[in-house]
């Protein structure tokens, strides 16, 4: 089913018997069997206002297409969202409904926010295929229930996006980036903190254990950029030697995307962890392969095919995602790190609200 309207999809949601699949672009490989709705067929950016900062667009416009209406004024989605295409090796086109339904924000997200802290507003059908309008589509305060942050990570669960408003800001003039050599994960964690608690505003804190480099990121007006990288540069010298990245945009396209895991076999988890313990629940992990974003915060870890990674881990503050494995291993090891009795609970009363017949996503999310 693919509708090309919001009163078609209300239409299609009503007339359901059964449970189904909800999928923008299809690029991050959410399997499962039943019936399909496919919200690429509702596309176009219904409003633009740059000098508003504020951007209205159906959910299956395609995410590039978004993003060229903003770079030819000047703008970004600031939360820089993935593209998962590489690291799963799927196709499609990723479509901003999608990125809303999951929240996926890029590096950045340590100095800007998360997706979710640039939604606006969004309209949606829900279970009982009813159109729910909530938020708006300017920078304003709005009373009732803050049903956004909520649909905003729901990966579909509570109904399916038609079209969401999102706030957007300047691309900066000028960016840099700073390399620190380092020996080891507990060295680099050290020196993405002391970058991250400087005032310099950093937008960017990643390491890689492959080349054994931390690398930092600043954004802003070229004068601001280049007195900001100077004084980063003394502050973090006596925790390596430092250089300059040559091609910022690439290297932070291949962090945003981890492109380190590309085309390498086995499967793929998301920690999102407290950053000064990352390197203690990676080394527990022993994995084949780490990288870190977030100043540490994030941890992709590459494992052998039907690795039980929350089982080898144990008990730790934070949570598991398995991003890539084959049908077998997400059947039995579930995607998402379970909730406790009385989360689970809390969201089998918001389920009931929002998709009282259970028919959006079932099993996605336990």
């Amino acid at each position: 089913m693919k509708p090309t309207s919001e009163t078609e999809l209300a239409q299609m949601v009503a007339g359901l018997t059964g449970a189904v699949r909800i999928t923008g672009g299809g690029t991050r490989g959410i399997a499962g069997s039943g019936q399909v709705i496919e919200t690429c067929g509702m596309t176009g950016i219904t409003l633009y206002e740059p000098g508003a900062l504020t951007l209205v667009a159906q959910a299956g416009t395609p995410l590039a297409e978004v993003e060229a209406a903003l770079d030819a004024e000047g703008q970004q989605l600031a939360f820089e969202p993935m593209d998962h295409r590489s690291l799963l090796g799927t196709q499609g086109e990723p479509t901003i409904g999608g990125v809303v339904a999951a929240n996926i924000s890029g590096p950045r997200r340590i100095q800007a926010g998360a997706c979710r802290d640039f939604l606006l507003g969004v309209r949606y059908v829900d279970g009982t295929g009813q159109v729910i309008k909530n938020g708006g589509r300017v920078m304003k305060n709005v009373t009732g229930y803050d049903l956004v942050k909520l649909i905003c990570g729901s990966w579909g669960r509570l109904g399916v996006l038609t079209e969401v408003s999102l706030k957007v800001l300047p691309k900066p003039e000028h960016t840099a980036t700073l390399s620190v050599t380092v020996s080891n994960a507990e060295a680099a964690i050290k020196t993405l903190s002391a970058a991250l608690r400087s005032p310099f505003e950093v937008t960017g804190a990643a390491y890689d254990p492959e080349c054994e480099k931390a690398f930092v990121r600043v954004e802003g007006f070229a004068d601001s950029v280049a007195y900001r990288t100077e004084r980063l540069t003394s502050e973090l010298s006596g925790f390596g030697q430092i250089a300059n990245v040559d091609e910022p945009a690439t290297l932070w396209t291949a962090t945003r995307d981890v492109h380190a895991f590309r085309g390498k076999a086995g499967d793929v988890w998301r920690l999102s962890v407290t950053p000064g313990d990352a390197p203690m629940i990676a080394a527990r992990a022993e994995a084949e392969q780490v990288f870190y974003d977030w100043g540490g915060g994030l941890i992709w870890l590459r494992l052998p095919a039907g690795t039980d990674l929350r089982a080898r881990l144990g008990t730790f503050s934070g949570h598991a995602t398995l991003v890539r494995g084959d049908a077998e291993t997400v059947e039995r090891l579930g995607r998402f790190q379970p909730e406790s009795v009385a989360i689970q609970a809390l969201i089998k009363g918001i389920r009931a609200k929002f998709d009282p017949r259970g028919l959006f996503n079932p099993g996605l999310m336990g």
